[in-house]
């Protein structure tokens, strides 16, 4: 090729690359009509996406899924069948809050059971290598341990997950409560006082009726919205709280009463774990009572008796 054409066109292609860099530049870019209007219908700003919390599809499991897309479709096919208990996985996405889904939550355990694989076979694979010989049933065998236990320790963790929101709502329900009866009693609708105690708390809970609220706000009716919110959570105080919410607002009845009455049950309801909790540490304390200090007490009362008759016996 030309040397003079061969430089027209790198200067051509250089050209065009600085002029659409500047183009898309801030005070070049051209203002979209959405640009124009979003901050007249927002009731508030954005948060930035730098301060919001990462979601069950960030990384690493989105990057995986667009790489390996097919390839990880198939894999969730065969575990979905494996496995199984796509009801338990939703109601367990359901009552953590969680807009994921089954399929993203397959995905994981994916990753997870990839992840278990890989280290079991590594870690078998580097104890051999100092002895010269590597077997290859045991790498299969830590191989296939790996999957099992990456599939199980991620719904495991799942478990884990709703149990501690499920505790964390439990402590917080009957002061959530007794704050909207004050409301309630004060004066205000059933609407103004889940917004005044929304705005007031922070946990579980509050988020849980907060997004009702903004389902409310988009044009839901309000019954629907809780009703949703009773259906979604594992919860049974909190859904009979819901629920009771629901009948008071739709047959008028005395909403205090019936916030002040669920407030009492819910911590009823904490008396009896407690109770229980001592109960179980009660027996778990045995244990080192029983196995430890019960030996070695009756070890010391009778081993001078028995070097006693011993010296005696020679």
């Amino acid at each position: 090729m030309n040397p003079s054409l061969l430089g027209a066109l790198l200067g051509l292609t250089a050209a065009s690359g600085v002029v659409v860099a500047v183009r898309a530049a801030p005070p070049m870019r051209p203002v979209r009509l959405v640009d124009r209007i979003a901050p007249y219908l927002g009731d508030t700003p954005p948060p930035s996406k730098l301060l919001a919390r990462p979601t069950v599809t960030a990384a690493p499991f989105t990057v995986a899924r667009r790489v390996f897309g097919p390839l990880l479709g198939e894999l969730v096919g065969v575990l979905e069948r494996v496995v199984g208990g796509t009801a338990s996985v939703r109601r367990r996405l359901g009552g953590l809050g969680n807009s994921a889904t089954v399929e993203e939550f397959r995905v994981e355990q994916v990753v997870w059971a990839s992840g278990g694989m890989a280290g079991g076979a590594l870690l078998v694979a580097l104890t051999g290598v100092p002895r010269g010989r590597v077997d290859a049933v045991l790498v299969g065998a830590a191989a296939i341990g790996g999957v099992v236990a990456g599939v199980l320790g991620r719904d495991w963790r799942l478990t884990r997950q709703l149990d501690r929101r499920e505790q964390a709502m439990l402590t917080e329900f009957p002061v959530l409560a007794d704050l909207l009866a004050l409301s309630v009693v004060a004066g205000e609708a059933p609407a103004e006082a889940l917004a005044r105690v929304c705005r007031l708390t922070r946990g579980e809970l509050a988020r849980d009726l907060d997004g009702a609220l903004a389902r409310t706000r988009a044009g839901t009716p309000m019954t629907t919205a809780l009703n949703d919110v009773a259906e979604r959570t594992t919860l049974e105080p909190f859904a009979r709280f819901v629920q009771g919410l629901v009948v008071a607002i739709e047959r008028g009845t005395p909403l205090a009463d019936v916030l002040r009455a669920q407030a009492v049950d819910v911590r009823e309801i904490g008396k009896r774990a407690l109770l229980e909790a001592g109960g179980r540490k009660e027996i778990s304390m045995m244990v080192p009572v029983v196995f430890l200090i019960l030996p070695v007490t009756v070890l010391f009362a009778l081993y001078p008796g028995l070097l006693t008759l011993t010296s005696l016996a020679r």
